[in-house]
């Protein structure tokens, strides 16, 4: 089998082709440190602003003690055609009023699930990006996207 060679990337364009992904893959996965055990685990984003990323989360969930013990963390996003993002970043509590009422409108599923908005199960992530790279399918070179 031939190598493939991937498409030249332009550095004007990576926002834009790791925004891509981030909408192309919509399930990114989700790395912790449990200890000196990393965890992963498929995530659903509830909001996405640029870099940050907004996830969901019940208290009872164990990756609430591992952020809360390590709020370090990473998300993995592969597109339908193998290109990836990783979002290294902080996941933060959101204590925003304003920005939690925007998330549940818009959110039906959490409706559905959690009935009221304060629900004291419900946690919203948020993970500030502190570095994004981005790789095209083939590449096996990343590529870091200016914040």
């Amino acid at each position: 089998m031939a190598k493939p060679t991937p498409e030249p990337i332009d550095p004007q364009h990576l926002p834009e082709l790791a925004a891509a992904v981030i909408r192309d893959a919509r399930f990114p996965m989700l790395a912790t440190a449990d200890g000196d055990q990393p965890r992963l685990r498929p995530v659903s984003p509830v909001r996405v602003d640029g870099f940050t990323i907004y996830v969901a989360n019940l208290r009872r969930y164990h990756k609430t003690a591992e952020i809360a013990a390590n709020p370090n963390v990473e998300l993995c996003y592969l597109a339908p055609n193998h290109d990836q993002v990783r979002i290294t970043g902080r996941a933060e509590v959101l204590d925003d009023p304003v920005l939690l009422d925007e998330i549940w409108k818009s959110n039906p599923l959490l409706r559905g699930y959690l009935q009221t908005p304060d629900n004291p199960e419900l946690i919203i992530y948020r993970i500030r990006p502190g570095r994004v790279r981005f790789m095209r399918e083939w590449a096996l070179e990343y590529h870091d996207v200016a914040l």
